[in-house]
C-alpha cells in the first residue's frame, strides 16, 4: 500500500467534525425515496484518481445524495455529470457519466479531491471544518509529486488551494489571488493555479456557468499540460 493510499484510509476512518458526522450518517440512514434501495456510503470521500496525475481538481465536498451514497467524489450527481464530461472530452477521464464507484471510470493524469470529504448541512461548511480537513489536502499535495495545474472549483476550492500555497511557502498572506472564473495564476515556476465556478445545479441550471465556460477550463488545463513534460521538485 502507497503513502496516497494509507492517507485514504486515514480519511475515510475521519470523525473530527460532529455536525458533518452526524449529517451525514443521518442522510444515510434515511435516504431519499428515489435512492431508498441503495447502500449509502455514509463516512467521508476519499480522493481517487491517478497517482502520478499533473492536473489536480479541488472540489467543495460530497453531496448529500452523490458522494455521501456512492462513496466517491462527483458521482452519482448533477455535478459529475458536468465535470466528466469535461473530463472525457480533454482526455482526463475514459468515459463522460460517473454514477457508482464500480462503473468503471478511470481518471487518466488526473487527481479529484475536496476541501471537506463528509457532505455538509445545504453545502455549507463551518470554517472549522475547513481548517479541520485542510490537512489531508496538504498532505496529498505533498505526495502528488507530478501536480503541475490545479484547477480550483469554487471560491471555496480556490480559497482552499491558496491557504495550502500559504502553508507551504509558495505564496504570501499579504498578495493571495483573488477569485474569478477563468483566472488564471502562476503559483511557481512550475505550477499553475486555475479557478472556475463549481459545477453545482446553482451555477449550471442558472447559467451563470456554461458548457463551453466549463470546458474552456479543461481546454487550458490540456494546452499546458501539453508544453510541460518534467516532473515536480
Amino acid at each position: 500500500m502507497t503513502e496516497l493510499d494509507k492517507l485514504q484510509q486515514r480519511i475515510i476512518r475521519c470523525r473530527l467534525c460532529p455536525r458533518l458526522v452526524q449529517w451525514r450518517e443521518n442522510v444515510a440512514d434515511e435516504k431519499t425515496r428515489r435512492f431508498e434501495n441503495w447502500k449509502y456510503w455514509g463516512k467521508p470521500n476519499p480522493s481517487f484518481g491517478d497517482p502520478d496525475a499533473r492536473l489536480l481538481l479541488i472540489g467543495l465536498a460530497p453531496a448529500a445524495h452523490g458522494g455521501n451514497r456512492t462513496g466517491r467524489m462527483f458521482t452519482g450527481d448533477r455535478s459529475g455529470d458536468w465535470l466528466y464530461r469535461s473530463l472525457h472530452k480533454f482526455g482526463f477521464a475514459n468515459q463522460p457519466t460517473s454514477v457508482s464507484r464500480d462503473d468503471g471510470l478511470q481518471l487518466k493524469d488526473c487527481y479529484i479531491t475536496a476541501t471537506c470529504r463528509c457532505a455538509p448541512p445545504q453545502n455549507k461548511l463551518l470554517p472549522s471544518e475547513i481548517l479541520n480537513c485542510r490537512p489531508f489536502l496538504i498532505m496529498e499535495m505533498d505526495l502528488l509529486r507530478r501536480v503541475r495545474v490545479i484547477v480550483a472549483l469554487g471560491k471555496v476550492g480556490f480559497d482552499t488551494a491558496v491557504s495550502a500555497f500559504c502553508v507551504f511557502g509558495t505564496l504570501d498572506e499579504t498578495s493571495k489571488p483573488r477569485f474569478s472564473h477563468g483566472a488564471e495564476y502562476s503559483i511557481t515556476k512550475e505550477l499553475t493555479l486555475l479557478a472556475s465556478y463549481h459545477p453545482s445545479q446553482q451555477n449550471t441550471f442558472t447559467g451563470r456557468l456554461t458548457e463551453p465556460m466549463f470546458d474552456a477550463i479543461f481546454r487550458r488545463a490540456r494546452s499546458l499540460l501539453n508544453t510541460i513534460n518534467s516532473p515536480r521538485t
